[in-house]
Formats: C-alpha cells, sequence, structure tokens
C-alpha cells in the first residue's frame, strides 16, 4: 500500500470537529436537500432520442469538439436571456473560474460578496487581480472598498444565494456600478428555472439585462441536466474562447448532454404552476414557528441556523430519521457559529410534508 500517511493529519482535524464529509447514497426519504427546484429530475421530464447522438464529443471545442447542435443551443440561450451571445462551459464551476481567471487582470480590482461562491473565489484568485470581499449585500461597504481600486474594477456578486436563499440588491447595485465605472458580473446559478415569469433570472426579471457585464446560468439545478453558460456581448464570447483555459482545455460536453440542455429549455419556462406552488410552500414554512433562527427567504433555499456542528449534525439525523431528506451544512463550509440546515422545497414537495417537517423543528 502507498505511504500516505500524510494525508491522515487534515482528515483527523476534520474527524476532531465533526465536519467530516462523505458521501451518501439516495434512500428513498422526502427529498428537502437537492437543487431540482421544479421537479424535472424527480419527475423524469426530460425528454430527448439519444440513440443517434453522439456520447463524446472528441476533444475542445478549438479542436474536434465542437458541432451544429452545440452552437445552435448557445444562439437559443442567448435569445431566451436577451444576451448578444451565450458560451457553454461544461459546469457552473468551470463556467465561474474561466470567466473571472481570464477577463480581470493583474493590477485590476475585483470586489466580491462576502458569501459568493468557492468558484468565483477560486476563478478570482487564479486572475492574479487585486480581490477584496464586502460584506453580505452591504453596498456602502462595497463603496467604501472601491476607493482604493487601482486598474480596472469588477464587482461580482450572486442573484441568488445559495445558503441564505436571500437576494442581491441589484437595481442598486446598477446604480453603484454605474457611479464607479465598473463591470458588474452576476451568478444567476441558483435563480435560472426560479426567478422571473419564465424562470429567466433576477437580471432579466428587472430588465438590466443591458446593464449587466457577464450573466452565468448553470443547467445543473432547476435545469435538470448539467453545464452552464456565459452570457455577454459577441467580444466577450470571442475572449472567452481565447482565453478561459477551463473552455479552450477541457473536452466539450457531448451531443447527448447538449440535447438534454435543449429539451430543458423548452420545458423550464413553461412550468408556471411549479413555480406557483414552491411560492405557497416558501409561505407555509416561513410563516411556522420553531425554537431556530429561521433566515427570511422567499425562494425555495431556506436556512435553520443551529449553532455547532455537532448541534446541526443531531438535528439533521433526526429528522433523516422521520423520513426527510435534510443535510447539516457545516463548518468551515459556511462560518463558525452559522452552521445550519440547508432546507430546499421543491415543486413536488406537498404542503403537508412541510407542515410535518416545520413541526419537528418546533
Amino acid at each position: 500500500m502507498y505511504p500516505d500517511q500524510f494525508l491522515q493529519k487534515k482528515l483527523d482535524e476534520r474527524r476532531a470537529d465533526r465536519s467530516l464529509r462523505k458521501l451518501r447514497l439516495p434512500d428513498g426519504k422526502s427529498d428537502f436537500c437537492s437543487n431540482d427546484y421544479l421537479g424535472i429530475v424527480h419527475n423524469r421530464l426530460l425528454q430527448t432520442t439519444t440513440e443517434s447522438l453522439v456520447s463524446g464529443s472528441g476533444g475542445s471545442r478549438l479542436l474536434a469538439g465542437n458541432y451544429a447542435m452545440i452552437e445552435e443551443v448557445e444562439k437559443h440561450i442567448a435569445a431566451f436571456h436577451q444576451a448578444e451571445a451565450a458560451l457553454v462551459f461544461n459546469s457552473g464551476y468551470d463556467a465561474n473560474t474561466g470567466l473571472l481567471s481570464s477577463v480581470p487582470q493583474k493590477g485590476d480590482t475585483v470586489l466580491y460578496d462576502h458569501l459568493c461562491h468557492a468558484s468565483i473565489r477560486d476563478g478570482i484568485r487564479l486572475s492574479f487581480a487585486n480581490a477584496f470581499s464586502f460584506a453580505h449585500n452591504d453596498l456602502d461597504d462595497l463603496q467604501k472598498k472601491a476607493a482604493s481600486k487601482t486598474g480596472t474594477l469588477f464587482i461580482v456578486t450572486e442573484s441568488l444565494f445559495s445558503m441564505d436563499g436571500d437576494l442581491c440588491p441589484l437595481g442598486a447595485l446598477v446604480d453603484v456600478s454605474k457611479k464607479l465605472g465598473a463591470h458588474l458580473v452576476i451568478d444567476e446559478a441558483h435563480a435560472t428555472g426560479i426567478i422571473g415569469q419564465k424562470g429567466e433570472g433576477l437580471v432579466q426579471q428587472l430588465q438590466l439585462q443591458d446593464a449587466v457585464f457577464a450573466r452565468m446560468h448553470t443547467f445543473g439545478k432547476a435545469c435538470g441536466c448539467h453545464g452552464a453558460v456565459v452570457l455577454g456581448s459577441n467580444a466577450l464570447r470571442e475572449y472567452l474562447v481565447n482565453f478561459a483555459r477551463s473552455f479552450v482545455f477541457s473536452t466539450a460536453l457531448p451531443e447527448h448532454s447538449i440535447a438534454f440542455v435543449k429539451s430543458s429549455y423548452g420545458i423550464f419556462p413553461l412550468l408556471n404552476d411549479e413555480r406557483a406552488h414552491l411560492r405557497k410552500l416558501v409561505a407555509v414554512f416561513q410563516s411556522a414557528a420553531m425554537r431556530y433562527e429561521k433566515l427570511p427567504s422567499q425562494t425555495p433555499i431556506q436556512a435553520v441556523i443551529i449553532p455547532g456542528n455537532e448541534e446541526v449534525r443531531a438535528v439533521a439525523e433526526n429528522l433523516q430519521a422521520n423520513g426527510f431528506d435534510v443535510r447539516p451544512i457545516l463548518y468551515p463550509t459556511v462560518p463558525r457559529g452559522k452552521e445550519r440546515l440547508r432546507i430546499v422545497l421543491h415543486a413536488f414537495n406537498t404542503i403537508e410534508e412541510v407542515e410535518k417537517l416545520t413541526t419537528l423543528l418546533k
């Protein structure tokens, strides 16, 4: 056996503070943890004929991996999101790291919300730009940090935050970015399919697409498939094709994956009843009394704060024993003292299920 005992120190540290992560298989419990908000995966709504489709693309898109369907789908997605152009990436992580590592340059400044996803932080780190976080949704703190900027200024945030379930103050953020001469980047990963009349996202719901430099939408959450897209100008698309390393040096998604993306973009804009049902479930959850701190959220992501890894694990295990698949979010994924249950509501969950779940938290 290979002598890799040097790995044990960090693993033992995780075990000691009860934060060691493990993989689990689905076990038939009521789903209150996945990002399948609209039930596209749960209800097997995506239909496409894959027999005639190629299972591998054969290479990166700059070599053998480009094909007509992927460019067709990019044009369709760009039109749906009222963008000039779109570029498909293999995942949301790839999209964020590709965009943010290549566009800001050394000497530029990136200001990002303190609660931004790890993929945003990693992309910024790879850019060699000067980077500073600002307090969550705090535009005064943002402007204070901007006072010491150098080079071109970029502001990066999420429209719907994945751990707190709240929205960014997008209208005010656009005003601030214009005042500062900054380029605004919005990650719409968790808003896709959920926010807006057709699930188009917060930027379009507020009709601010012409004020945003770049948007990122993922396909692996409410869309029920895999991959992601960066939206922006034709110039941005051409730039990313040339400089985004996660695009240039990755084998392209195969035809059957893109066929499911195409199918999803034909389905999720029509799921108005599902979005309406989600709003009812959110109202039921938010109105329920419970003994723990509950963050305000008008989205399917509901956070219940239970400080301490040991404590939140115990509550999650009790919910699981009662048939609810709810997962604890532990430190260091969230700050110490902000450990939580991340409870995700879905269009296939019932009001009765939500009521029983909240009763267990009283």
